[in-house]
């Protein structure tokens, strides 16, 4: 038994992952074998099941993300698991804001589509962000359609709160404070609001490819970005724990 709880000593691992991968995703694990996506698909299983187990978190640079890239389009396992492990964090991070606590099952399901689309993804890693992040935003849209049938309603999912901000407000606050109650905060800013500054702050879109994840125009999303940095400014929450005046560290939205 590995430790991340997966049969190995019997049978070749491929074969427990994809018997795994069948168990786990049902009718949809199963399509995504058919389809050719087993390297893909195995790679995400053991990273998402064994954790550092599975696979060693890697830091990597945009050219070695692009590297990455092509191996994954042509099926390799390994490029597949060093984009995983290179932007998991930051999706969940977004989809923390999209769809509050079913930001791990959505995020699952944005990777097994991105695993059984991705030979026909052209593009360099900056696209492949853009690509990643389209498709979990449309997942996470679906997350909340599906929600409020269940509550029989139809309400936004976020609230929008007081207050206005600057650019280095949400990396101090984020430092100083922690990544989860930095989401919090930033999930009370209205949705069009908190999703430009994630993907503009956070995940380091620029702003022509957080447009095209939203689907607004350029000027949309700047406009965004800026009212919600400056309402993060004014939260009460925020103004409280941020440093005296002079203390920060000058980070603001190129391009904003």
């Amino acid at each position: 038994m590995s430790p991340c709880g997966v049969t190995i000593a019997v049978v070749p691992t491929r074969l427990v992952v994809i018997s795994t991968v069948i168990v786990t995703y049902g009718p949809f694990g199963s399509a995504l074998l058919r389809e050719g996506a087993l390297p893909c698909v195995t790679a995400l299983h053991t990273a998402k099941v064994c954790g550092p187990w599975g696979w060693d978190s890697v830091t990597v640079s945009d050219d070695e993300l692009d590297v990455a890239l092509r191996s994954a389009v042509r099926g390799d396992e390994s490029g597949f698991a060093v984009l995983w492990r290179a932007l998991q964090p930051a999706l969940l991070r977004y989809l923390r804001v999209v769809c509050a606590d079913a930001a791990e099952d959505v995020a699952s399901e944005t990777w097994l589509q991105a695993a059984r689309d991705l030979s026909s993804f052209t593009g360099d890693a900056t696209a492949f962000r853009v690509w990643l992040f389209r498709i979990a935003r449309h997942r996470g849209i679906d997350d909340r359609r599906r929600a409020w049938r269940r509550r029989e309603e139809v309400s936004e999912v976020v609230e929008p709160a007081a207050g206005e901000a600057v650019g280095d407000v949400l990396h101090d606050v984020v430092e100083r404070s922690g990544t989860a109650w930095a989401l919090d905060v930033i999930s009370s800013l209205p949705a069009d609001q908190a999703e430009a500054v994630m993907l503009r702050a956070v995940v380091g879109l620029d702003v022509a490819g957080t447009a095209a994840v939203l689907g607004k125009r350029p000027g949309a999303v700047r406009v965004a970005a800026m009212r919600g940095l400056r309402r993060l400014a004014e939260h009460p929450q925020v103004r409280q724990r941020r440093q005296p005046a002079g203390g920060l560290s000058g980070t603001r939205l190129e391009g904003a």
